[in-house]
């Protein structure tokens, strides 16, 4: 493939969902009045991505004068954990119950129905049954989607790497790692790649998973899965020591090194986003008034090409690449373009 026509795959990665939804500025929060609120945020597990989804949404409160307590709360990836923080959001009478991930957002929406429910990074909220349509809440929730164009990832992939079998490791047990299984099986049909898939339950598996199938596979795909992403530095050592590379579909994660290539929306202005919607709820607005919100600017989203990687895995970035990325990794070090 002819490098014009790797670009325009690039192209259609930063461009795929720019006629969904809208980025409208929030403005100052005069009409907040003087109450106080108390906001219950909570998150399936901790990592880089949802940690930086949780300030986002305290800095815009704070920043728009919203005098709040936070109720933080993790669910260390177990559901049962994410049911009993939904409950004691509804016992205590949050203001808002903010959901980061599906398996939080999923408690939130079966425990508590009179309370406005705020999901956060959730990869495919029709499958997962929260909303019924992506253009307005659904009852007392709404929120923000993760969703990525993994099969235009593949493609840059295959283009990139020349990779013939792709490997997938994934969370069977969330709803957002099992809808997004099939978009990569459609990825890899698109591209012609075999697909060797790894199921685990939870982060301690993670990498024995990587370890099953290392062997059978030239490459590694991954998507927002927040339970790979917990112990994805294990995976980052497990294929940098096979010199097989990644392709990462969540930058944050790919910022200190390990990951060839990294393509994604910022999760902190992500979390931004999602506590825009937070706010307008607030200042009156219902749940089921809101769309639901995805990350569709350009400028929301990251491109990484990891040059330590590359040289591990004996692969070259054509310079064209290089020049559209706003991240390089080299030498140990992070550069900002």
């Amino acid at each position: 493939m002819k490098a014009t026509k790797s670009l325009a795959v690039f192209a259609s990665v930063i461009a795929l969902f720019a006629i969904i939804g809208c980025n409208k500025k929030t403005s100052a929060a005069s009409d907040i009045g003087e109450k106080s609120y108390k906001i219950g945020i909570a998150k399936i597990v901790q990592h880089v991505a949802l940690d930086s989804v949780e300030q986002g949404i305290i800095d815009i409160l704070n920043e728009n004068n919203v005098k709040a307590t936070f109720d933080l709360q993790n669910a260390n990836g177990d559901p049962n954990t994410a049911t009993q923080i939904a409950l004691k959001y509804k016992d205590e009478r949050v203001d808002v119950a903010v959901g980061i991930a599906t398996p939080v957002a999923l408690a939130m929406a079966n425990t508590i129905d009179d309370i406005p429910i705020v999901f956060g990074t959730v990869t495919d909220p029709l499958g997962a049954g929260l909303v019924t349509s992506l253009d307005h809440g659904e009852g007392n929730v709404t929120g923000m989607s993760d969703a990525i164009p993994t099969e235009q990832h593949i493609l840059l992939f295959k283009e990139l790497t020349g990779i013939k079998t792709l490997g997938y490791i994934y969370t069977s047990n969330e709803a957002n790692s099992v809808s997004s299984l099939e978009l990569v099986k459609r990825g890899c049909e698109l591209a012609g790649l075999n697909l060797v898939t790894q199921a685990i339950t939870n982060s301690s598996e993670v990498k024995q998973a990587a370890e099953t199938i290392i062997s059978r596979v030239d490459g590694l795909y991954l998507t927002t899965d927040n339970t790979v992403f917990s112990a994805l530095s294990a995976v980052k050592q497990v294929f940098g020591e096979a010199k097989k590379p990644i392709f990462s579909g969540d930058v944050t994660g790919a910022k200190d090194g390990g990951c060839l290539i990294a393509s994604g929306f910022n999760y902190y202005k992500a979390g931004r986003a999602t506590g825009e919607m937070v706010l307008r709820i607030l200042k009156g607005e219902k749940p089921s008034e809101i769309p639901v919100r995805f990350m569709t600017d350009p400028s929301d989203s990251d491109l990484l090409f990891d040059l330590d990687a590359a040289k591990n895995c004996g692969i070259t970035i054509p310079e064209a690449y290089l020049k559209e990325a706003n991240l390089i990794f080299e030498n140990g070090k992070l550069t900002k373009k």
